[in-house]
């Protein structure tokens, strides 16, 4: 059986709306049953977009590196690096990075997704 280690450099990276991101842990890669794991990575003054929530479970992001803030449910909080954050289920939100250097999140979602599980909600923005 081979481990299930992967490296996230390996793993093509998708160039999104305000973000690069890897599926780092799928099922097709690791055999992942009951979660799902990807990278971002959000250039200074960058926001993901659009505005989004997931109808069918939660998502937690843990800042690696980086600031910005997150609103949910039209509420904005600040976050920074250690930072975790609970997008909780069918909670419409939005990360920016507000700082001056890339901001790495980790974003892990139960049970799994991919993009095909988002739902999008291109007139949300942040308050100003």
């Amino acid at each position: 059986m081979k481990l299930p280690i992967i490296d996230e450099n390996s793993i093509e990276a998708l160039d999104l709306p305000g973000r690069r991101l890897r599926w780092v842990v799928t099922n097709e890669n690791t055999n992942a049953q009951h979660c799902t794991m990807c990278v971002i990575q959000v250039q200074p003054g960058q926001t993901v977009r659009p505005a989004h929530s997931h109808p069918n479970g939660e998502e937690v992001i843990y800042i690696v590196q980086g600031s910005g803030r997150v609103m949910i449910d039209g509420e904005v909080g600040s976050v920074g690096e250690g930072s975790a954050v609970l997008f909780p289920q069918g909670s419409i939100h939005m990360l920016q990075n507000s700082g001056d250097k890339v901001m790495k999140v980790a974003c892990f979602f139960a049970p799994p997704s991919d993009l095909s599980t988002y739902r999008f909600f291109e007139d949300v923005q942040f308050p100003e």
